[in-house]
This record gives structure tokens, sequence and C-alpha cells, in this order.
């Protein structure tokens, strides 16, 4: 039989306060985890997000400048077609035929929107990573 020395606690103490220090630092380290992984988002938004509105606001004045000279070929097409047929009647059959175009590309859009095109896949597999190493500590 062992014998315990005074003021010491008991054998079965010591392995529920082992256990309990487990925990205590599996709960820490994916706090931490967790913690660090959204500061690294937020510290690669931040780091992306001047740049972005700088691309952004170049891009809106280049869709400006495009669109105008868009409209400017547009009606030359319309005024070259309306020597071969009445005014009304090229402005119709271009209109007809942007219309059609543009009826083609929002379709093809709308595809590219289905929910199985938007999936997060990068962080979905960052986050089964991270669940995998949590399972592998406990």
């Amino acid at each position: 039989m062992a014998a315990t020395t005074p003021g010491s606690p008991p054998r079965g103490s010591l392995d529920q306060e082992s256990a309990t220090n487990l925990l205590s630092r599996l709960l820490s380290d994916t706090t931490a985890l967790v913690r660090n992984e959204v500061q690294l988002a937020k510290a690669e938004l931040r780091g992306s997000v001047a740049s972005l509105k700088a691309g952004l606001a170049a891009m809106a004045m280049g869709g400006v400048v495009l669109l105008a000279g868009v409209l400017a070929l547009i009606a030359a097409v319309i005024l070259a077609l309306s020597q071969v047929v009445e005014p009304w009647l090229a402005a119709l059959i271009v209109g007809a035929a942007l219309a059609i175009v543009g009826l083609i590309m929002l379709m093809t859009a709308r595809k590219r929107l289905e929910p199985g095109h938007l999936a997060l896949e990068r962080t979905q597999t960052s986050l089964k990573r991270d669940a995998q190493v949590v399972v592998r500590r406990t």
C-alpha cells in the first residue's frame, strides 16, 4: 500500500487536475486559433482595400468613357443604316439587335451567379483543416 505524504493531494486528484489543465489548454488554443484566423482575414482585407478603391475608381471612369464611345458608335450605325432604310426602321433594327445581345449577356451572367458557383472553397478547406487539428489534439 502506497503511503501518501501529509499535505499532498491524493493521486486521483492529480489526474483530474491534469485533465482539467489539458482541457483548459485545448480551449485556450482553439480560441487563439480562431482569433488568429480572424486577425489574418482582417489584415488581408485592410491591405487590399486601398488598391481596390483605386482600381474601382479607374474602372468606373473607364466605363463612363467606354459608354460614351459605344453610344456614339450606335448612333453612327443607325445613321449609316438610315441611308438604306427609313431612319425609324434603322433605329428599330439596331435597338432590337442590341436588346437581343443584352438579353443573352444577362442570361449568361445569371448562370454564373447560381449557388454552386459561389462556394467559398478556400475558407471551407481552411476551416476543415483547423477542425482536424483540434480533433487530433483532443
